[in-house]
């Protein structure tokens, strides 16, 4: 479980409801800007430090709805412009990486050993994501009816879950659509 868990009510807010890829005239920088913000305004009330480093792994890994791995997200650290730091080296992402989901932030796709941001971090869930094989975007699930399934079912095992994650792969709906086409001769 998190570590913010204690400290968040589970919602049952319809936020927590469905999957969505994004559209092809999505702005981005509309999600990096909101997940900052709550990222900021979540780690003031727990009282806990998002420093420099943790702020800019948090905006590295929602640069893209595509999950992305450590030593990706070191690499894009590193060719940053020069300024007066020092590279950053394995650990130091690392670190923040574990911070970040830590605070809900992010979650880690374990089929990829890699990350994307979280869409509803303020409420403590699962991890369900859908993830297309052909263009790599996760779109996340939040399915509260799901995760209580699974944990009556776990529980009537006697079992205990750690780590509820659940990865689907499959294909988009703009990837199955420019399948469909490239099979007509429609796209080169």
């Amino acid at each position: 479980m998190r570590a913010h868990s204690k400290t968040t009510k589970r919602s049952k807010s319809p936020v927590l409801k469905g999957g969505r890829f994004p559209s092809v005239d999505h702005d981005h920088g509309h999600c990096i800007e909101t997940a900052l913000m709550q990222a900021e305004d979540l780690c003031a009330a727990r009282a806990v430090r998002l420093t420099d480093t943790r702020k800019r792994v948090l905006e590295l890994v929602w640069q893209s709805h595509n999950p992305i791995g450590a030593y990706d997200v070191l690499e894009r650290l590193n060719n940053e412009p020069k300024g007066a730091k020092k590279k950053a080296q394995p650990p130091t992402v690392y670190r923040a990486l574990e911070f970040l989901l830590d605070q809900g932030l992010i979650h880690r796709i374990e089929s990829l050993n890699a990350y994307v941001g979280c869409r509803a971090p303020e409420h403590d869930h699962a991890g369900q994501f859908l993830i297309c094989r052909d263009c790599g975007v996760a779109a996340e699930l939040i399915d509260e009816g799901l995760e209580a399934a699974i944990d009556k079912r776990a529980k009537a095992a006697g079992f205990a879950v750690d780590h509820p994650t659940i990865e689907l792969e499959g294909r988009c709906a703009e990837c199955r659509k420019a399948g469909k086409a490239k099979a007509r001769g429609n796209v080169e």
